[in-house]
C-alpha cells in the first residue's frame, strides 16, 4: 500500500518506494507480480516503476478523470512504453 488503507483519493506516499524496491531485489528474476495500491496516478506511476513494481491498482486517477476509459488508456500505455525501457 502506498497510502494509509481506508479510503481513496490519498496522497500517494513515495517514501514506501525504498519497500517496494528491497522486494523487488527479494523476488529477484522469478515470474511474481509487484502491485502498488494507493495514490497511483500519471504523476506516480513512473516513479513506482522506477522502484521496480510491474502491476498497479488505479482507482481515483480514472474516476476522476474527464474521461476514464481514455485515462485507463493513458495509463496502460505509460506504463508499458516506460517498462520497456
Amino acid at each position: 500500500m502506498t497510502v494509509e488503507p481506508g479510503f481513496g483519493g490519498q496522497k500517494f506516499m513515495e517514501n514506501m518506494m525504498d519497500k517496494v524496491k528491497r522486494t523487488r531485489e527479494l523476488i529477484g528474476d522469478r515470474d511474481i507480480w509487484l502491485q502498488v495500491d494507493g495514490g497511483v496516478s500519471m504523476q506516480t506511476i513512473e516513479i513506482a516503476l522506477a522502484a521496480g513494481a510491474d502491476t498497479f491498482v488505479v482507482g481515483s486517477a480514472v474516476f476522476n478523470a474527464a474521461d476514464p476509459a481514455q485515462m485507463v488508456v493513458d495509463i496502460r500505455e505509460f506504463a508499458t512504453s516506460k517498462s520497456a525501457l
